[in-house]
């Protein structure tokens, strides 16, 4: 059986842009699965609020492995975690929890920078390449950078900062770099020929769509935290309508209980 993390690596490399519609639950997980999604990542925002945590590194450990074992439960393609900065500064904790999420058959995590040094998540990563060869375990590290949504330097550098950090991660043992807010095409193609890893965007205001950035070299798309923002949205304005009129009417489901049902049979 060929292991989780390698399947991921390979849908990194087949030619065609990876699409991924970050899920925050088993019922979102399973409902993009039978959609098609050749693999599932979270969003560390949308999964926090599903667990009643704020975004921003305030999940506890086990409540970040019970989570990724529960999804794990349910699919049959591969899994994704984001796991922040992984909850901690010292890398051997990191290590430890990326060991934990691999032993549990999650294929892939995300780790990210932040506003803190560059060099730190390098310590990460190595820690995490270490461990895992240790323990006989893989996986596919996503270094995110927060370059631009941080705003760590301006404009006109995101691209010069993306390509030093992405080739410094890449030297500590990374296999993809995920730079959220990047839309510039003539940055998106500086950044794709300045560092040799498969390149992740996050659907953003102004991003190219899929068949552009295909072009353009990107070989990952993530809508982040989009989609439970949508729909809790939709959530509030059916709430309120529900609470203030008291009307059914409009509480019919697009998706028929017997459908979602199906999903966990």
């Amino acid at each position: 059986m060929t292991a989780p993390a390698t399947t991921f690596r390979a849908l990194h490399a087949n030619g065609t842009l990876l699409r991924l519609p970050n899920a925050w639950d088993a019922a979102s997980a399973r409902l993009f699965e039978s959609l098609g999604a050749t693999a599932i990542a979270t969003t560390s925002a949308g999964v926090a609020w599903s667990q009643g945590y704020a975004d921003g590194y305030a999940m506890p450990i086990d409540v970040v492995v019970a989570f990724a074992k529960n999804l794990v439960r349910v699919l049959q393609v591969p899994l994704s975690v984001d796991m922040e900065d992984g909850y901690s500064d010292d890398p051997a904790q990191v290590a430890d929890l990326a060991a934990r999420l691999a032993g549990a058959g999650v294929a892939g995590i995300n780790l990210e920078d932040g506003r803190k040094p560059p060099e730190l998540l390098a310590r990460k990563v190595q820690a995490i390449r270490e461990r895992l060869a240790r323990d006989g375990l893989d996986l596919f590290v996503n270094a995110r950078t927060d370059i631009v949504l941080a705003r760590l330097v301006d404009e006109g550098r995101f691209a010069e900062e993306a390509i030093a950090r992405g080739r410094l991660y890449q030297s500590a043992g990374v296999d993809g770099l995920f730079v959220p807010g990047l839309t510039s095409p003539a940055q998106i193609q500086a950044v794709v020929a300045g560092v040799n890893l498969p390149l992740n965007l996050m659907a953003w205001g102004g991003l190219a769509n899929a068949a552009e950035l295909q072009a353009l070299g990107v070989k990952r798309l993530s809508a982040g935290s989009g989609i439970p923002q949508a729909l809790w949205g939709q959530a509030a304005a059916l709430a309120t309508d529900f609470l203030q009129a008291g009307d059914s009417s409009k509480l019919q489901g697009q998706i028929p209980y017997a459908e979602m049902q199906k999903l966990f049979s």
